[in-house]
């Protein structure tokens, strides 16, 4: 059965026909005028050097947490936990072993770091690294990650070192003489060049904030890193 053809339906009011009632698009703006998406922040990787009971993994943490830009935080103690059997405890005593764990967990740490960076990820490393050690310590993890690895050191005073110290368990808790002397061999980070920041009487957040300073004014002009 044919049906009738009638005459077209009539176009919305103010539309132009032959457009299906769609509203005209409005027009492009000038040339020159269209906003341009911010550029992205350049992925960085920060090492936080510091003495057992600084802080460095709840601070590293914290930032990793709260930046803007992926982020991932590497502990050098969690990968070096990751043998089980076999584990080389340095409270144990320092030997071959354990220094041969320990320049692992660093290449592997220096590895993880690489392959974030490559893909856009920064990255915030913590360990304790000697000044008195410059081949194995900033020198060594400069070889693992790279010439742009921005190194922070992060050394509140003994008493605050030794306390916090108290309160870990495990392995990670030395005895009050080796805090005192790892903190004492961290004293010669001053005058390096390197940024310090004394947390002494700064909670996690705010130094979480003053390291979010040292980056950025590494990011416009890096500084010169002494060691």
């Amino acid at each position: 059965m044919q049906h009738p053809v009638g005459p077209p339906p009539p176009h919305a009011p103010g539309v132009p026909a032959g457009q299906g009632g769609h509203p005209p698009m409005p027009p492009a703006p000038p040339t020159g005028h269209f906003p341009l998406p911010a550029p992205p922040a350049p992925a960085v990787a920060v090492l936080l050097i510091g003495p057992a009971g600084a802080g460095k993994t709840t601070v590293a943490r914290h930032w990793a947490d709260t930046r803007r830009v992926p982020t991932a935080h590497i502990s050098l103690d969690d990968v070096r936990e990751w043998v089980r059997s076999g584990f080389a405890d340095p409270q144990s005593g320092w030997n071959d072993h354990s220094e041969a764990q320990y320049r692992l967990a660093r290449r592997t740490c220096g590895f993880a770091a690489r392959n974030f960076l490559a893909n856009g990820i920064s990255c915030i490393l913590d360990d304790a690294v000697f000044p008195d050690r410059p081949v194995v310590g900033l020198g060594g993890w400069k070889r693992h990650v790279g010439p742009g690895l921005l190194p922070v050191v992060l050394l509140p005073g003994l008493e605050v070192v030794l306390e916090r110290n108290a309160e870990r368990s495990g392995n990670r808790r030395l005895s009050d003489e080796e805090v005192a002397r790892i903190h004492g061999r961290m004293a010669g980070w001053y005058g390096s060049g390197l940024p310090i920041i004394d947390n002494s009487q700064q909670d996690v957040a705010t130094t979480g904030r003053l390291l979010d300073d040292i980056v950025a004014r590494a990011l416009t002009a890096p500084p010169v890193s002494g060691r």
